[in-house]
């Protein structure tokens, strides 16, 4: 620490007039000890004005290399889904992290310029080469595509930055310290700020996504790559003009205009076309029009939210592509004492999507609350999807939301919808034992919930969550969306994914359900179809999950945490089937 300054005494040199040399010892030892003084405070000011530089310029690409992994990982998501663009993103950085920072040195004699020139070439060519490698996609596969995606992009870019970290470090002055952890403190405090950065950017990422062009993933790389050229100028960045180029002509991942209608363009060769697309809480949101088979669906990063048929004439509603849509509408064929006719019920639907489901309970006279957490789902489910207006519309999780209502809104709704699934795996919180207790607790004495699940039944998690519903709810019947596939299959694919419906009451009675008549179907061919349930799961199938796991609980997320990577995988698989592979890439 530097000592405290001392207020400089004047001596007979300093008491005015022109300077005159020592004329005594004592003056001459006076005169020496002022300028000894003032050269010790020039040297403490000099060393700290020194620190400050050597602790900012670390802190400031610690920050950098931070946010950008975060942008990296969500930038992997719409190709990939949220879990599996997680699962290896980790191991990646943590090699990256410790390849840099053990070898600044051969960096250091190997490259023939200062590491920190590199650092806005390798930043500027990350967008170029994720556009590239994410339409290999299919090739790499989802458990090792991300990997192998952010070794070629990510790992260059923390290798490096990590490596310039290291060297200006090596300006710290430590002396301050015990010589048993000084060697340790510099890498054990950047990566403690590395952290920190990295889960705090990250939230507020979440928050403020899609708020402009800037902050979207592409741009946000952008904005990162120009920070770091701002750090690192030299002539060594007029090679990143043809990354430059590539991203404002051709990478069609930038939310512009002219990207868009790129964008369109090859989708069109296809038979396809993007209606509109923006990056939101919960993903990449777009809307496409699939022009040879007729119908329009909603994606949400690697996951689709449902879908309509176009090339049938609307009339009351739409008719949807999914049955399972269509089959939570049952809820209200479920027979129940007093039940209040449609004109005077009230219906929560948890989670919107496109808005199948709830534009059928509004057309049915019913009062229905949506509760959607995404305000850009919300906005193209309006504008896309023909979602009426006549409903009340909360934008807000539905954790927070029942928490701060769940008093106010006892035992008041008739029926509750309970549909939420994202990106390959179901939002945990939303069907724990305390959320349902809590959607229990806004239901009617003789109201009914209908719970949609997907879920892989070879796989405990679908028992977990089964197991967790059943005990808030004393009576339910479980069914399965489609018919279940055959031995044969299940063990050639090694999975038995598919929607799971839950129709629950408050009662002990058996669940039992009405013959539909003319007017439930709301002159919708799909709803003839598939409105009824048809394919019921005995609860048996779940029994050997429940003696192992019990139920799921807000402290016991784990129990369903550590299967999502399967799931995912799964789900991943299940979606290229569904959307071909090209328009998945080609985001």
């Amino acid at each position: 620490m530097p000592p405290k300054k001392q207020a400089q005494k004047k001596g007979p040199s300093q008491a005015g007039g022109p300077k005159k040399p020592p004329e005594t010892k004592e003056d001459f030892e006076e005169e020496l000890k002022l300028l000894a003084n003032q050269a010790k405070q020039e040297t403490w000011a000099s060393w700290g004005a020194q620190q400050v530089i050597v602790y900012g310029k670390a802190a400031a690409l610690i920050a950098l290399m931070a946010v950008f992994a975060n942008v990296s990982l969500l930038t992997l998501s719409p190709v990939y889904g949220q879990i599996a663009a997680t699962r290896l993103h980790q191991r990646v950085v943590w090699t990256a992290l410790f390849a840099g920072w053990g070898g600044n040195l051969a960096l250091r004699r190997v490259l023939p310029v200062k590491t920190l020139m590199l650092l806005p070439l390798v930043a500027a060519y990350i967008p170029m080469a994720q556009y590239f490698l994410l339409q290999a996609s299919e090739t790499f596969g989802a458990n090792i595509g991300p990997a192998i995606t952010e070794s070629l992009t990510l790992f260059p870019l923390v290798t490096l930055s990590t490596a310039c970290v290291a060297d200006i470090l090596e300006g710290a002055d430590l002396s301050g310290l015990p010589k048993s952890i000084a060697g340790s403190v510099p890498g054990l405090g950047a990566y403690a700020l590395f952290k920190f950065i990295e889960l705090d950017s990250m939230k507020q990422m979440v928050t403020q996504i899609g708020k402009s062009v800037l902050q979207t993933r592409v741009g946000l790389e952008l904005v990162l790559a120009s920070t770091y050229s701002i750090m690192a100028r030299s002539k060594l960045l007029i090679w990143a003009i043809p990354a430059v180029l590539h991203a404002a002509f051709y990478n069609t991942h930038l939310m512009t205009p002219m990207a868009t209608s790129s964008l369109n363009s090859t989708l069109h060769i296809s038979g396809w076309s993007l209606m509109d697309r923006w990056e939101s809480t919960t993903g990449y949101i777009s809307v496409l029009n699939n022009h040879k088979d007729g119908f329009r669906v909603m994606r949400c990063d690697h996951s689709l939210l449902g879908g309509e048929w176009t090339k049938f004439e609307r009339k009351i509603v739409a008719e949807p592509i999914y049955s399972v849509f269509t089959q939570l509408e049952a809820v209200r064929l479920v027979q129940i004492p007093n039940k209040a006719p449609d004109n005077e019920a009230k219906a929560l639907n948890i989670g919107l999507g496109i808005g199948t489901t709830p534009s059928a309970l509004i057309a049915h006279g019913i009062d229905t609350t949506i509760v959607e957490i995404d305000p850009v789902v919300y906005d193209f489910a309006k504008k896309y999807f023909g979602l009426p207006s006549n409903h009340t519309a909360v934008i807000q999780d539905a954790i927070s939301w029942s928490q701060s209502n769940k008093d106010d809104l006892h035992e008041y709704y008739d029926y509750i919808i309970h549909d939420v699934f994202t990106g390959g795996a179901e939002p945990i919180p939303l069907f724990t034992e305390e959320f349902l207790a809590g959607l229990k607790h806004m239901l009617k004495p003789n109201g009914v919930i209908a719970i949609n699940y997907a879920g892989d039944f070879t796989l405990p998690p679908l028992g977990i969550v089964m197991n967790t519903i059943r005990g808030v709810f004393p009576s339910c019947r479980i069914f399965r969306e489609g018919e279940p596939p055959s031995e044969e299959t299940v063990e050639e694919t090694g999975r038995d994914f598919d929607n799971v419906i839950v129709f629950c009451t408050k009662t002990g009675d058996k669940v039992t359900f009405r013959e539909p008549v003319e007017r439930d179907f709301l002159d919708s061919l799909a709803r003839k179809a598939y409105l009824m349930p048809k394919h019921e799961v005995d609860g048996s199938a779940f029994l050997s999950s429940a003696d192992a796991v019990g139920v799921l609980r807000v402290n016991e997320t784990e129990k369903l945490e550590k299967w999502h990577d399967q799931s995912a995988l799964g789900h991943w698989a299940v979606m290229r089937m569904v959307i071909p592979s090209h328009i998945w890439q080609i985001w």
